[in-house]
């Protein structure tokens, strides 16, 4: 669910994002909530505005973001809660803990290569799940009543003939 309900409220999402199932991302009045390209909002997560969430960035299923700005390339697993601070670019914030003041987001590790390979193969992964629903759409076309691929004119003509 997807909401910019309250006055003045907004929400961007840039391209190349992946907005998975039951992902709730609200802006409260006055605010924006701003997602930035390729980053990947997994199953159920919350994004509530005030919030920016950077490029190549990761949410971790039940995850909550609130007021608060994550940088590039920044992870934030499985549920844990991110509220009131800035974390730095390419930070992991680990599955279940919970980041409400600057001191605690300051002391978050660095993302890790096999981290960071993760969020890379989930972004891809979506990706490639667009173009193959998007094929399925062009297969899946109505054409006109009475007409195929295989014998186009023929059975047109027969079509008309029928009226």
């Amino acid at each position: 669910m997807i909401r910019a309900d309250e006055p003045e409220s907004s929400i961007v999402i840039q391209t190349g994002c992946n907005v998975q199932d039951n992902v709730v991302i609200h802006s409260l009045s006055n605010s924006e909530v701003k997602i930035g390209k390729k980053t990947s909002l997994a199953h159920g997560c919350i994004v509530h505005g005030p919030c920016e969430i950077g490029e190549n960035c990761f949410v971790g299923f039940g995850a909550v973001v609130f007021d608060c700005i994550l940088g590039e390339d920044t992870v934030v697993l499985h549920r844990a809660v991110v509220r009131g601070v800035e974390v730095l670019p390419h930070r992991i914030v680990p599955d279940g803990a919970i980041v409400t003041d600057q001191k605690t987001a300051s002391r978050l590790e660095d993302l890790t290569t096999d981290v960071a390979e993760f969020k890379k193969s989930v972004v891809r992964a979506n990706l490639e799940l667009v173009k193959g629903y998007k094929d399925l759409q062009l297969e899946g076309e109505i054409l006109p009543l009475g007409i195929s691929e295989e014998n186009e004119t023929k059975e047109f003509q027969n079509l008309e003939n029928s009226e």
